[in-house]
């Protein structure tokens, strides 16, 4: 609030800044001069700079008072996050501006820049400048459309003091702000500790002590690949009957055992748990597939696909599958879910994992999505498990070679070897994570909840100020009125000189408007 309780006047940003540059053009045809230090859109944060990275460009010597940066002076992002900006205080590194920035420049006893800084990061978040934005997919605020821009004209003092507890109060914030990133950094640190517990079987120490009957995984193993023989001998037969004839001596013999293990180099496992490849595993009616590889368009109705964005964090996100023509799904059958495989990513994004949930029976999977069904004696969910642990994933990195994109051969998944427990193992390691996971979960969304209560807190907090009712009013402030009126008559002069704020200035000035 300002005089007798009014609201503040405003004032277009043209007619308010003495100064307003933008960014001189980067051009290594056409530029000369001597190789100095500029501010790239990536170098202005809001309310600081990033100088780790500076280039250098050639700026003439009469480009210095055009371009050059000066304390005080507010650096204003062109595109990228138009409005973004920071003001420049004292920093040693002697820099010029490139043409992705504005570079405001205020008079001391008119303005104050982080004022003027506070209210760019205020109109950004509320999106109360969206009116001044040119572009549709790649948004720019450009010099014409920044100068109309009205900003709000409290006294000086007055803005210093808002000004002085904006950063009390975001200062407070901030420390908030990185103890809960801190404890979402620590989350994520035990989500990674409980899964190296449970694939190396930490997690159910204690369980095997008190189960040491159960039945070893190395026998597990055997039933499994005698249940993959048997469906393949009972298929083949099936086969010979269909045609009417009689299956050949020795036919037995084209049985294709799966990858075999080779744990020589692998690390020693627990008592009961052996080492297994991926296809030792495999359901065996299926093979391990790639998906669709040329889905076509997304139709509003057909057979639902899994794409690599749709898979993360052992999930499939139903919401947001696309379609695809019913006929180009049928010629990868091979692929089609019927709820329980595992999912693997093996294209561009190596190493996103789900389980296929049942609501998902019928859909199919994109080229970059592979389909891994297992035996029907394997949990799932723990394979799942052991193929999101970072050691599993940077082993298929690493398998993984260069084409177009990343590409993990389906040949690597096969021969791919996970630890092996005893099925009821299994299932008491992935009821354990499950539990433990799910308290992370419930930590991680209240974390989240109160990271979004400070950015609205944030947000409050600049309405307020800029209501004029974050800090008290002082009667001995100049009245904002006259403070207006002081710039306009200012400004009339200067428009009188031919419009030249100084000799050194090479903008003009148009008329002040109210």
């Amino acid at each position: 609030m300002s005089d007798n309780g009014k609201p503040w006047p405003s004032i277009r940003l043209g007619d308010l800044a003495s100064e307003m540059c933008l960014g001189k053009m980067l051009d290594k045809q056409k530029n000369r001069g001597t190789f100095k230090p500029y501010l790239r859109n990536v170098n202005v944060r809001w309310f600081s700079f990033d100088l780790s990275d500076l280039k250098e460009m050639r700026f003439e010597e009469g480009e210095e008072a055009r371009y050059g940066i000066q304390s005080g002076d507010l650096v204003i992002c062109e595109g990228g996050e138009p409005g973004r900006a920071a003001v420049w205080k004292e920093q040693s590194t002697d820099a010029r501006i490139q043409k992705a920035l504005h570079r405001v420049r205020f008079r001391a006893d008119q303005y104050d820049s982080s004022f003027a800084m506070y209210f760019l990061y205020y109109g950004t978040l509320t999106n109360d400048f969206a009116t001044h934005y040119t572009g549709t997919t790649i948004k720019h605020l450009t010099g014409k459309a920044l100068s109309q821009v009205r900003f709000p004209l409290p006294s000086v003092n007055e803005q210093r003091r808002i000004v002085a507890k904006i950063e009390e109060l975001f200062s407070d914030l901030d420390a908030g702000v990185a103890a809960l990133e801190r404890a979402k950094a620590n989350l994520k640190r035990y989500r990674a500790a409980v899964l190296k517990a449970a694939v190396d079987g930490m997690l159910t120490e204690q369980w095997r002590a008190d189960n040491p009957d159960v039945e070893p995984a190395t026998e597990l193993l055997q039933r499994i690949l005698a249940e993959r023989r048997k469906r393949w001998e009972a298929e083949q037969l099936a086969k010979y009957e269909a045609k009417g004839t009689k299956p050949p001596t020795g036919w037995k013999e084209k049985y294709k055992e799966p990858a075999q293990s080779n744990a020589d180099r692998m690390p020693v496992l627990p008592d009961a748990w052996c080492w297994a490849t991926i296809e030792q595993i495999n359901a065996g009616d299926r093979s391990i597939a790639y998906g669709v590889l040329q889905p076509g368009p997304d139709l509003p109705v057909g057979v639902p696909l899994v794409r690599v964005c749709d898979v993360a964090n052992g999930r499939v996100a139903l919401d947001q599958l696309k379609c695809i023509d019913p006929k180009i799904s049928e010629q990868y059958r091979r692929t089609l879910l019927r709820g329980g495989e595992v999912l693997l990513t093996v294209v561009g994004t190596i190493g996103r994992t789900a389980i296929v949930p049942s609501d998902a029976a019928g859909a199919n999977t994109a080229r970059a999505v592979s389909v891994i069904p297992t035996s029907k004696f394997i949990n799932a969910h723990f394979v799942e498990i052991v193929l999101r642990d970072p050691r599993m994933q940077a082993r298929l990195t690493r398998a993984a070679h260069e084409v177009a994109r990343k590409t993990l051969n389906l040949e690597d998944v096969r021969v791919a070897m996970i630890p092996l427990p005893p099925r009821n193992e299994q299932d008491e390691i992935v009821t354990e994570i499950q539990r433990l996971w799910s308290i992370a979960d419930e930590a991680e969304h209240l974390l989240e909840g109160s990271l979004q209560r400070s950015a609205r807190l944030r947000q409050s907090i600049l309405k307020r100020a800029f209501e004029g009712k974050l800090v008290p009013q002082d009667p001995n402030d100049e009245p904002a009125s006259k403070l207006l009126a002081r710039i306009k008559a200012e400004r009339a002069a200067i428009d009188a000189n031919g419009g030249k704020v100084t000799k050194r200035s090479p903008w003009k000035r148009k008329s002040i408007g109210s």
